[in-house]
């Protein structure tokens, strides 16, 4: 089987969950190439394990960059030009028709995305790995540069800051003329039928993680009494980061022992250093930075709690089930998030954890609170935390799966019904 996995930029520090697919199949004997269309990371990528060991770059085909300014723009696209003609002239002059492509023809972007394409080939199945990706397929098909049916994966900014900025009908020629779509969590699902998609087209395959890389270990109550809490994810608005720096800030107020460790980057960074300074509490809260696969392992094993304070950001950016929650919940780690997308979907309330409503430092701060003074269930609520993760986030069981739907769907076949969760004893770590 060949497929084609359709990206933005690749690989990035963000991408685990592509890394993870791509591992998959080549495991299981696919023949996967990697297309980035907007070109390789800047200073967000990332060399990973999996990059290397499976040689992810040397797969991988970039689209050229899409100049700013006019000038360079048209430069770049003569040059695309010059590429394309004599490999597919009927194909490099449909990509030029703004008749047919509208203003993103005259943009010169399908031209630049189109060139990793050239010579043409077919595939067996083309996964867009997000949404706004396929928009770009599907041009690409129509114009006869990609050829093969198109798998569509909505995974979160694409089926809420992007609709939300583009309007409820930018998927409508999409759900009409693609073959079949994932999204990562049932929040999502039911926001994609919402939006057109027919029910039957459409199935959840959850991002999983690969559990053996995740001993659990679930916490003890510190000795020295210091609660120590774990965030990890980019610095951005929809991670609620603010939320849990304020929520320390109150505790420490009515003196609570708590720390914070925010592992990650991203443009709030300035701003919560600023805030850190302001409410004082710099010797409580450090911010990490990034940190490769082993050093978020490392700051997971020496937390007591991890905190995932998601919320919708102004332009509509939501989260699915968070990755690094699964791993904390793994490691067996009692985490407090908050009801928003697909959290709720990984974390039971009262269960595994503590969910509380978005934008409430208050209220995050009493979940805090009462977690970290009930030390004595923290191994009830991290055994159940992996049992979950076990169940429905095992990224060996759900590649299987996603291989299953690459041949319905380049066989022809439309039945995707959502895969049902099927009871997996514990593992031999979980359960010791």
């Amino acid at each position: 089987m060949k497929v084609a996995f359709l990206t933005g930029e690749f690989p990035l520090v963000s991408q685990t969950f592509i890394f993870n697919q791509l591992a998959g199949l080549i495991e299981r004997g696919v023949d996967v190439t990697v297309y980035a269309l907007w070109g390789p990371p800047g200073q967000g990528g990332v060399e990973q394990a999996a990059v290397q060991d499976y040689d992810l770059v040397r797969r991988t085909r970039y689209a050229p960059s899409v100049p700013t300014s006019i000038a360079a723009r048209l430069l770049s696209g003569l040059r695309c030009i010059t590429l394309g003609l004599p490999r597919s002239p009927v194909a490099t002059l449909r990509l030029l028709n703004p008749l047919r492509f509208g203003r993103r023809a005259l943009s010169l972007r399908p031209l630049h995305e189109a060139v990793p394409f050239l010579p043409r080939e077919r595939y067996d199945i083309v996964h867009c790995q997000f949404g706004d990706l396929a928009l770009s397929a599907l041009a690409l098909r129509d114009a006869g540069v990609l050829q093969g049916p198109l798998v569509t994966h909505f995974r979160g900014y694409d089926i809420s800051q992007f609709v939300k900025g583009a309007g409820e009908q930018v998927y409508a020629d999409l759900f009409a003329r693609g073959e079949f779509f994932l999204t990562n969590c049932d929040f999502f699902r039911r926001r994609v039928i919402e939006l057109g998609c027919k029910p039957d087209r459409i199935a959840v395959l959850r991002s999983g993680i690969d559990i053996e890389h995740f001993a659990f270990a679930p916490p003890t109550r510190p000795a020295d009494g210091v609660v120590r809490v774990a965030f990890v994810g980019r610095l951005v608005e929809k991670k609620g980061v603010e939320y849990a720096v304020r929520a320390v800030a109150a505790l420490h107020k009515a003196g609570s022992q708590v720390e914070l460790d925010i592992v990650g980057d991203g443009p709030l960074r300035p701003h919560l250093e600023s805030l850190i300074a302001d409410l004082g509490v710099a010797p409580w809260v450090r911010l990490q930075g990034a940190r490769d696969h082993a050093g978020v392992v490392e700051m997971l094993a020496a937390a007591h709690l991890m905190v995932a304070p998601s919320v919708t950001a102004a332009d509509g950016d939501q989260d699915a089930s968070v990755n690094t929650l699964k791993e904390a919940m793994a490691m067996g780690l009692p985490v407090v998030g908050t009801r928003h997308g697909g959290i709720p979907e990984l974390v039971e309330h009262g269960v595994s954890g503590v969910l509380v409503p978005e934008r409430d430092a208050e209220a995050l701060a009493q979940a805090i609170r009462r977690m970290g003074d009930a030390a004595e269930h923290w191994h009830a609520f991290g055994l159940t935390g992996r049992r979950k993760v076990e169940a429905e986030y095992d990224m060996h069981r759900l590649n299987d799966r996603l291989l299953e739907i690459y041949r319905e769907v380049s066989t022809g076949g439309r039945t995707a019904m959502p895969w049902p969760t099927r009871p997996v004893a514990l593992s031999s770590q979980a359960s010791s």
